[in-house]
């Protein structure tokens, strides 16, 4: 723990002001969600516009210099606020766009009207990542427009579809998002109670796989016997992807080991909601096979539906397949790796087509330095116990774009989400008890790292 920058009584005073502002900071939030911003190309894009222009009447409201962007995609909203001279500059990173809700009928409420049961707030961005967003304004508030440090706000409008146009971004607005320290909220905690810095991230390959074997489909009675159908083939191939216990088969590919952490099979099964009888799989600690390990899921495929098939052989078949990678993997060396493998195993000579999808770099922060050390000492006074550092097996891509851009500013990757947040899923929630310390302890960051000693120009470290 560093030496204390706050006194228990600044601490208390702050916490209370966050405590007392969150009746609004609700409101603006359930009006947040209830703009149903999906930045997917088959949705009504003027709702992304309508959540731009509303983050950014939040930040100007809070007397935040703001300005909407695009550079070729979704817009995007970065407002600042000059701090004392000689503080550092804090950048705090969200995103206003969100995921599709899928099937309204497995939603307990509808998905953008924000309903609370049971102490969590439903509707489809409450936790990802709308709560990022007022997380950063509850901070800003909770100071009262005497901030202890310069604040630059970063909206991003298109995280949910990869980003596209964040590299222009950073490319031509870099200069007004350097910081000392750059906060990105969108992960999560450890558990309700548990806080959690996120220190790793796996990076990930997508590809489509195509095999081919006729020209045209045939009578699977006739020819059936001697020659062989794409989707038998296709699941030939794919099967190779893993050895008897499920671990991942493709050679070359590097492993990590995770934090170790108290985390059972039983939490397992729990929060993933795995079925009475279906084993897990793969082999090492459960947290290094879901955070540090390589993994490779078959996500979609493209055949003939059990309603529509005939009798006969298909003559080709395409499966989309998901490769989660190591923190320090470089994608293009997987994606290599990958091919290598398929190529090897197609079977019975049939034509193999694959196609790199999406790719993005996993991260490992250094996570120790000033920032860090005041970023667990905010923790600790917000939730009363000290976080955990932990990895998260899915890829946030950015995040190593923003590392890699500004490799002198101490990068924290915090968040909203508990294991019952069901980001991306039906029933979408946020824990509100959670959210309040979540806003607590980015109030108190900014403070504690207002507070530090200035000899240095600049408080960054941890990279």
């Amino acid at each position: 723990m560093p030496d204390d920058v706050l006194t228990p009584d600044q601490i208390t005073a702050l916490k209370d002001r966050v405590t007392a502002l969150m009746p609004q900071v609700r409101a603006d939030l359930e009006a947040l969600v209830r703009v149903p911003s999906v930045s997917l190309d088959s949705f009504d894009q003027q709702h992304v516009e309508d959540s731009a222009d509303a983050v950014a009447a939040l930040l100007l409201a809070e007397g935040l210099d703001v300005e909407i962007i695009r550079e070729g995609g979704r817009p995007a909203v970065i407002g600042h606020l000059d701090g004392p001279e000689g503080a550092p500059t804090i950048t705090l990173y969200a995103h206003h766009d969100v995921q599709p809700p899928g099937h309204e009928a497995d939603w307990d409420s509808p998905p953008f009207e924000p309903t609370e049961r049971e102490g969590r707030l439903f509707g489809r961005g409450a936790a990802d990542d709308k709560a990022g967003v007022m997380a950063h304004l509850a901070a800003l508030r909770a100071h009262q427009g005497q901030l202890p440090v310069g604040v630059t706000i970063f909206v991003e409008g298109e995280e949910e579809i990869g980003s596209d146009s964040l590299l222009t971004i950073l490319d031509r607005h870099g200069e007004r998002l350097r910081a000392d320290a750059i906060v990105l909220a969108d992960s999560g905690n450890w558990d309700i109670g548990e806080p959690a810095l996120t220190t790793t991230l796996r990076g990930m390959i997508r590809v489509i796989v195509t095999v081919t074997t006729l020209d045209h489909g045939v009578h699977s009675g006739m020819f059936g016997g001697a020659v062989p159908d794409a989707i038998t083939s296709l699941i030939r191939l794919l099967a190779t992807l893993h050895d008897e216990r499920g671990n991942v088969a493709v050679g070359g590919l590097k492993e990590g080991v995770a934090s170790d952490l108290d985390y059972s099979e039983a939490r397992l099964r729990l929060e993933s909601g795995l079925l009475d009888g279906v084993e897990v799989i793969g082999s090492g600690s459960l947290l290094s096979r879901l955070w540090a390990k390589p993994s490779i899921t078959t996500i979609g495929v493209n055949a003939p539906t059990v309603e529509q098939a005939s009798n006969t052989l298909v003559p080709r078949a395409s499966a989309k397949v998901s490769m989660r990678i190591a923190p320090d993997e470089d994608p293009r060396e997987a994606y290599a790796l990958l091919s290598q493998h398929l190529e090897a195993h197609v079977p019975w000579g049939a034509q193999l087509d694959i196609h790199l999808d999406d790719e993005g770099p996993g991260f490992s922060a250094d996570a120790d330095g000033p920032v860090y050390d005041q970023a667990r000492a905010a923790f600790t006074d917000a939730w009363g116990v000290a976080p955990v550092d932990i990895g998260v097996g899915g890829s946030i891509p950015f995040v190593a774009h923003f590392a890699r851009v500004f490799p002198e500013a101490a990068i924290l990757v915090t968040g909203v989400e508990d294991p019952d947040a069901r980001a991306h899923g039906a029933n979408e929630s946020l824990h509100l008890g959670e959210f309040e310390r979540v806003c607590q302890a980015e109030a108190l960051l900014l403070a504690r790292l207002g507070a530090m000693p200035r000899e240095k120009p600049r408080v960054g470290g941890g990279r």
